[in-house]
């Protein structure tokens, strides 16, 4: 129970295609990446207690901006999205992406040696991720940690509230080791989150006296942010108590709905992607999904089955793919164009397997779209087109009469052996 509680928003099938690729390094797939202070700004927006903060991209006011914290201790965090800052280093030389100061005039130092400079963790690649923005904010006095979570589980058929006293941990460690300290809450979505469970959650992370008030105050917060952005998952660890008597939101990781960007049109318009794959970013662009691989076939399918079926008939004929490209359902020949384009431009291709089986996508489409590229620009690597199902009468006659240099064929499984083939 735990594992699926516990299991993050899903990726949907994409993620499972990394297997094929095994990287080294974990890249989220299709769901919004915002920076640390990208996700405090939206915290604090909706009335949750975050630490005040600055954000430099340069050292030229760092000095300034600290001393109007007012702080009796400054923490200079690298605003990357991969993990490990605090213990990875810089091509500079310099240690650590996370560092503490009690001198605002210190502050202006840090930040020239992280910016503009990459920050090499664990979680990065082995040359690092350059690093464009620093957060300067007040470090606060920890008392106690505390976990708190609202997440989608598709077990509870809704949103469920997790907490824990044990925070600043692996929340599924707690899980397993001592579940009597998880609180499990799955919320009715038309009833919302109550006054008195807000409270029975202040009483189980053992806040007290006019604490139990203040982390009330915070849970329905988060609450009414997870509904106002069409959040899929919202992690405080940790939240923290503060010998000065506060409830502060520490570190945050927020999911969102992708199919709610219509209505956070100014939240996805925050989302950094200067760490993603930019052929990731170039496809999403023309609402298409694709995944980069270590192989030498390049593969335009439509649909997770068949994506993970081709990607298997590959692997059994003794290919490997080199990426991987989703048309989705509702495509035109313009999506058909780019698709191809960023498919072969990885320059690992050796061969193209476009396997289309037309249910909500026509076939003659996909058809019409392969002719139009293939007639303008000169495409050198063999490619191998199976097509099946809507119009695919129309787009096999569509094909054959291009002079287009395409094998077309409508056996599954001796297209693969083509492709395979060809590369070997």
């Amino acid at each position: 129970m735990a594992a699926s509680i516990f299991r993050r928003a899903s990726k949907g099938f994409l993620t499972t295609l990394n297997a094929y690729n095994k990287p080294k390094v974990s890249v989220p797939v299709r769901q919004l990446n915002l920076l640390e202070y990208q996700s405090k700004v939206l915290l604090e927006n909706h009335g949750v207690t975050v630490q005040r903060f600055k954000i430099l991209d340069s050292s030229e006011n760092a000095t300034e901006a600290s001393s109007s914290l007012n702080a009796a201790e400054y923490v200079v965090k690298a605003q990357i999205l991969a993990g490990g800052r605090g213990k990875g280093h810089f091509d500079n030389g310099f240690k650590g992406g996370v560092h503490l100061t009690k001198d605002p005039n210190e502050v202006k130092n840090l930040v020239e040696k992280m910016v503009g400079h990459k920050l090499v963790t664990k979680q990065t690649p082995k040359e690092g991720i350059l690093v464009n923005k620093v957060m300067v904010a007040e470090s606060v006095d920890i008392l106690r940690e505390t976990y708190f979570c609202i997440l989608m589980d598709r077990d509870h058929n809704g949103p469920v509230l997790i907490a824990s006293p044990d925070g600043g941990m692996d929340i599924e460690e707690v899980a397993e080791k001592t579940p009597e300290r998880l609180l499990t809450m799955p919320i009715d979505i038309y009833e919302g989150l109550t006054d008195e469970m807000a409270l029975k959650v202040a009483d189980f992370l053992k806040f007290e006296g006019g604490l139990r008030e203040k982390c009330a105050r915070e849970v329905k917060n988060i609450w009414n942010m997870f509904l106002h952005v069409d959040a899929t998952q919202i992690e405080i660890n940790p939240l923290i108590e503060t010998p000065q008597g506060q409830v502060v939101a520490v570190d945050a990781k927020i999911q969102f709905d992708d199919n709610a960007e219509f209505r956070q049109k100014e939240i996805f318009a925050e989302e950094d992607t200067s760490e993603s794959d930019p052929r990731e970013v170039d496809a999403s662009s023309h609402n298409l999904s694709y995944i980069g691989m270590e192989g030498s076939i390049g593969c335009l399918v439509n649909g997770a089955g068949l994506a993970m079926a081709t990607m298997d008939i590959i692997k059994l004929h003794g290919g490997s793919p080199a990426n991987f490209l989703d048309l989705g359902g509702g495509v035109n020949e313009a999506q058909v164009q780019e698709a191809l384009r960023i498919v072969i431009s990885d320059s690992t291709v050796k061969a193209l397997f476009v396997n289309i089986f037309g249910g909500i996508v026509n076939c003659a489409t996909i058809a019409s779209g392969l002719v139009k590229v293939f007639s303008s620009t000169n495409i050198t690597v063999p490619t191998i087109v199976r097509l099946e199902g809507t119009n695919v009468v129309e787009a096999r006659h569509i094909l054959q009469e291009s002079g287009c240099n395409l094998s077309v064929t409508s056996d599954f499984e001796e297209a693969a052996k083509k492709v395979v083939a060809k590369v070997n």
